[in-house]
């Protein structure tokens, strides 16, 4: 099969791309520039693309398929070209749903939680030799693909992601892949860029619970109400089974999960990420794992990649950094990092980002979103809030949001960077929360900090 990638170098794009071509497809693409590390592991595979740009001479009748990311524009030259010429055209979801179709799909849904829960049920799979497709939204530990497509498996696990599939199709990516076996893991909401209203954004929900194919089933977080709400309205004729967080506790700065062999050991912390396991054994379960299999794999379990991090560690200090931008996820991790180390004062910095974050009306969700922090710190570039064309925002409408009357506010990188490496780490924790760098944030620099 030949295919062409319009936007080759995405995230996403790039590890489907390499998928197939892993696959024995012949693979082509375009993009009007591509980083890393997305272009190395293209050039290692052959697939880079000899020049950035866009060319419609790539565009022929000889395609089997396009494959379009969200990255390029509705009036891109080669999409034109392929609309004018009739060849196929698939959204990146879209393309794995074809890839997928005669597989048992297993769809993980959610506002959060998703990255890792799927890393959790792969991991699992990976440790017991049970061999499944899959797409992930992080590098995992053990896997040398985020992507992987065989003709063989049984069973593709899927990261259901709600944003949009591609340029020319609007709907959210989760509601392409017709899962045989799905999970909710939590709405809290995202994206307001493209759901403009909390009801909007919930609807894409209930028509995710909908898109189950007859007599499926869901494991859904009976610890969220609006997701209680969305499953057990759903006429869907499909299985509903809640899940909830186990008990556990802390010890010396190590958390014990309850079995039914007694307290377990385990890498992850925080109740949340206590309860993305709990979803992930119900899932493992339905795909043949039992549960004592599950605990012995899942006590190895580290963690995706820059979901919780830990970057830095010294006899009595620590860091991690988190991929944590939405209000609910900031307070759930840093909950978890000030329950782990209860005895160290946490200093909790988030860097507000994302469209939703930025946004003067969004603010407001933050509300108690940093409580559980000694110190409490925000970052934002108002230059990122002129390029995302937003309205301006204030230091005061920050610390109005967060409703914390010691809340430190930074807005220039290097006087957050001066803060930061003038800290005494010394029974310390540190959280780096964002989905950016800080305006350049040197983290190998700030990892030296906690080795003097």
């Amino acid at each position: 099969m030949n295919v062409h990638f319009i936007a080759i170098g995405g995230a996403a794009m790039h590890n489907l791309a390499i998928a197939l071509h892993n696959k024995g497809y012949k693979v082509t693409g375009s993009d009007d520039t591509i980083f890393e590390p997305s272009k190395s592991r293209l050039e290692e595979k052959g697939l880079l693309p000899e020049a950035f740009g866009w060319y419609p001479e790539k565009i022929t009748s000889d395609l089997d398929a396009i494959v379009l990311g969200m990255h390029a524009k509705v009036d891109n030259p080669e999409l034109l070209k392929a609309q004018e010429l009739g060849v196929k055209i698939y959204s990146y979801p879209e393309f794995l749903y074809e890839q997928a179709k005669n597989k048992t799909r297993v769809v993980i849904g959610g506002s959060h939680g998703k990255t890792t829960i799927t890393s959790m049920i792969l991991h699992v799979m990976h440790y017991h030799d049970r061999d499944v497709d899959f797409m992930v939204g992080a590098q995992l530990e053990g896997f040398d693909v985020m992507v992987k497509l065989t003709d063989d498996n049984d069973f593709m696990v899927l990261e259901g992601d709600e944003y949009l599939s591609s340029p020319i199709d609007r709907r959210p990516k989760f509601h392409l892949y017709k899962p045989n076996i799905a999970l909710l893991s939590g709405i809290a909401w995202d994206h307001i860029n493209v759901f403009p209203t909390y009801e909007n954004y919930v609807d894409q929900f209930k028509i995710f619970v909908d898109s189950i194919v007859t007599g499926g089933s869901i494991n859904y977080n009976e610890e969220d109400a609006e997701v209680c709400r969305v499953v057990e309205a759903s006429e869907n004729q499909i299985r509903k089974i809640g899940y909830a967080t186990p008990e556990y506790h802390v010890e010396d700065g190590e958390t014990f999960i309850e079995t039914s062999e007694g307290p377990m050991p385990i890498e992850i912390f925080g109740a949340h990420n206590l309860n993305n396991l709990a979803g992930a054994k119900w899932i493992c379960q339905h795909m043949g794992i039992d549960e004592d299999d599950f605990y012995e794999a899942i006590a190895t379990f580290k963690g995706a990649s820059k979901r919780l991090e830990k970057i830095a560690e010294s006899g009595s200090s620590v860091a991690y950094k988190d991929f944590a931008h939405s209000p609910s996820k900031v307070e759930a991790t840093t909950k978890a990092l000030k329950e782990q180390y209860s005895d160290r004062t946490l200093v909790a910095c988030l860097e507000l980002h994302t469209y939703s974050s930025l946004n003067t009306e969004f603010l407001k969700e933050y509300k108690g979103a940093l409580d559980a922090a000694d110190i409490a710190v925000v970052f934002y570039s108002p230059n990122a809030v002129e390029i995302k064309k937003l309205e301006a925002i204030s230091e005061a409408q920050i610390a109005e949001a967060f409703q914390r009357d010691d809340l430190k506010i930074f807005t220039d990188p290097t006087e957050f960077k001066t803060f930061l490496f003038q800290q005494d780490f010394n029974q310390k924790s540190l959280l780096l929360m964002s989905s950016g760098n800080y305006g350049g944030l040197d983290f190998e620099a700030l990892k030296a900090q906690f080795e003097k």
